[in-house]
């Protein structure tokens, strides 16, 4: 009876620790840097859309391409309307894995390395994405941070051969979130 009890309890502080199946943020930030010597392309956005299945290690990721914000108002235009065709392709989505998602232990506060697999869509075109990211649980709340690399011409994203030169053939890519549990 002892055990019983003792297991219930057990069960029930766990639970309430990192018992959570879902994590989740609408908060998370995406930056792109496409910058070349001749001009520096930066651009953030801050309402990007996440969750986190801590049953299995499944990533969400969507984000509105009209909320990336530059310096520069022209070149958000021309981002818009020229390049990613937002009103034709509003968002951009990512659905992936933590490989190595059984090797992670919520339960330690400290920084854990997750291999992310998974796919990136954007401009009406799907590729595969490979990333090394870094997951820290803390006070019951997830924060994830990783960089990759894409490449316009992989999104069929078309660039003018007036300012080819200014912007990069490679675009990196940081992402931060800070999941929270989700309360349904």
């Amino acid at each position: 009876m002892k055990t019983l009890v003792f297991s219930i309890f057990l069960t029930l502080f766990a639970t309430g620790l990192f018992g959570q199946e879902i994590y989740f943020t609408k908060t998370g930030t995406v930056i792109f840097d496409s910058s070349t010597p001749l001009e520096t392309i930066h651009a953030e956005n801050n309402q990007v859309t996440s969750f986190l299945k801590t049953t299995n290690g499944e990533l969400n990721f969507a984000a509105l391409m009209k909320s990336f914000k530059f310096k520069n108002a022209l070149m958000e235009e021309h981002f818009n309307e020229n390049f990613i065709e937002s009103s034709k392709y509003p968002k951009a989505v990512f659905k992936g894995q933590i490989q190595n998602w059984s090797a992670i232990d919520l339960s330690k506060e400290e920084a854990h390395e997750a291999n992310v697999e998974g796919e990136l869509t954007l401009h009406g075109v799907t590729k595969k994405i490979s990333t090394k990211a870094v997951l820290h649980p803390q006070n019951g709340k997830i924060a994830g941070t990783c960089d990759f690399v894409v490449s316009a011409e992989d999104f069929d994203i078309k660039i003018p051969a007036l300012v080819r030169d200014k912007i990069a053939k490679e675009v990196k890519v940081t992402v931060n979130v800070n999941y929270e549990p989700y309360n349904r």
